[in-house]
């Protein structure tokens, strides 16, 4: 035996002590006599026993001929111990924290190539704003503002009037713009060259030899530098047309690359999207709803489509389809039809189709003897007359919602392929049977047994018959 719960101790006194009640509630799925054996209470560290129990466990008397016969559960797939799906959901965050730091580092990186991508002189003037922004006179950060300074300034000297600025000591950067400016090549003035040299040389000992010059001096080089930029701007010759054709036609071929680049990069970035949505639906919803989502479902759109409520026949039946029912015809036996008043039949669908919807209602002679019981049994012989084959019957008491009583007829049955021939498609059926009124009563419905919308659709319409009084 087992034991569910531990309750706690009741106490209570009595006379000149008091009394202890421990209860335990067990269980015992197997019957038969079972006994519990003494148990061991320590009162002030003394051991006392109980006394051992007899316990007798009896079935459960069922008596199966007042049990409903239930049909049987399809197979039911066990998952396996891994899932798949917390996986998802992490790989998916670690996703996007990648994509986030590559965003933040690609607009860093953007920003720098921004920077570069401007033409020299409004380039240079840009550094030099960054220069002023960046506090490093302030901080007494002597070293790294020169060399920020020189830095600029050669790389424009570099850019526009082509000399190796960059690699070239202070003395043969002087040599070669004196050699530009005696060619002609440049008109700049030699004051210019001179406030260049000395800010280069003290660019040098402040890299070099540690020196420090002091706030103002080092604001006036930047002044200067500055000065230094705009003259040499004015100083070059303006370019051919020849130059001027060849600059854009690389300029072009660079946007070009720019723009390939691009939709390369949000090409990836979409199908690593549309990867990741594909496998959170299948994870979650599984294949079949993702392939209906994509490529549709003419159940699943009746399903979720708007539904009509409507009546039908005499006494009227009230039923939701996601279609109007419309009139037709169906085969009776002549013994029903000497019987009858009239009848009615609504229909949706043909069996061939995916859902096939049958709604009939009958009225009899004053008097006539109308069996229901004979009426149910005749079903098998009506499906097998309209081409079904492995036939299934299983039947129970119905009842409507406003408590009309009835013998729904359910199971499953095999129809010929409209399209492929000698090929069968599995279907379920539903078939509600009812005499009110002095007539009879039946609701079919019809549907492929894989498709689980169309269950959906068939439970729906079933649980919707109503009779209107």
């Amino acid at each position: 035996m087992e034991v569910v719960e531990s309750l706690a101790a009741d106490t209570s006194r009595q006379d000149n002590g008091y009394r202890l009640i421990k209860e335990y509630l067990l269980t015992q799925f197997d019957s038969g006599s079972y006994t519990i054996p003494s148990q061991r209470v320590l009162i002030n560290e003394n051991p006392f026993y109980t006394d051992s129990l007899l316990v007798e466990v009896n079935d459960v008397v069922v008596d199966t001929t007042k049990q409903k016969m239930y049909a049987i559960k399809p197979a039911m797939e066990v998952p396996s111990g891994f899932s798949f799906f917390p996986w998802i959901w992490i790989i998916l965050a670690v996703l996007v924290l990648a994509a986030l730091v590559f965003f933040l580092l690609r607009r860093r990186k953007k920003r720098q190539e921004a920077a570069k991508q401007l033409p020299p002189y409004e380039r240079a003037l840009f550094e030099l704003q960054q220069l002023d922004e960046s506090h490093l006179l302030e901080n007494r950060q002597t070293k790294e503002y020169y060399s920020k300074l020189t830095e600029a300034v050669r790389r424009y000297i570099e850019d526009e009037v082509h000399l190796r600025a960059m690699e070239s000591t202070t003395s043969e950067l002087i040599l070669e713009l004196e050699e530009k400016m005696k060619s002609g090549e440049l008109k700049l003035s030699r004051q210019t060259i001179d406030d260049l040299k000395i800010i280069l040389q003290r660019a040098d000992l402040a890299k070099f030899a540690n020196s420090r010059p002091d706030i103002i001096t080092a604001k006036g080089d930047r002044s200067k530098i500055e000065f230094v930029i705009k003259d040499t701007k004015a100083a070059i010759p303006e370019p051919t047309e020849e130059e001027l054709l060849k600059d854009e036609e690389y300029r072009q071929a660079q946007l070009r690359k720019k723009k390939r680049r691009k939709i390369i990069m949000a090409s990836t970035a979409g199908a690593v999207i549309i990867v990741i949505a594909i496998s959170v639906i299948i994870s979650t919803r599984g294949f079949t709803y993702l392939t209906h989502t994509v490529f549709g479902n003419p159940t699943k759109e009746l399903m979720e489509g708007e539904w009509i409520s409507s009546e039908y026949g005499d006494p009227a039946v009230a039923v939701n389809t996601p279609r109007v029912l419309k009139r037709g015809e169906i085969e009776l036996p002549d013994d029903v039809k000497a019987m009858m008043v009239g009848s009615e039949t609504f229909k949706d669908g043909d069996l061939a189709e995916d859902l096939y919807v049958v709604l009939t209602t009958m009225k009899f002679n004053q008097g006539a003897k109308f069996d229901l019981d004979k009426a149910v049994e005749g079903i098998y012989t009506n499906l097998e007359q309209q081409g079904a084959r492995n036939i299934i019957v299983k039947d129970e008491e119905f009842t409507t919602l406003e408590g009309v009583e009835g013998v729904k007829v359910f199971g499953t049955l095999e129809m010929e392929h409209p399209r492929k021939e000698g090929e069968y498609i599995s279907k379920e059926y539903s078939i509600l049977n009812f005499s009110v009124g002095g007539g009879f009563q039946q609701i079919t419905v019809i549907y492929d047994e894989q498709d689980e919308f169309a269950e959906e659709i068939a439970g729906r319409i079933i649980n919707s018959v109503e009779f209107i009084k």
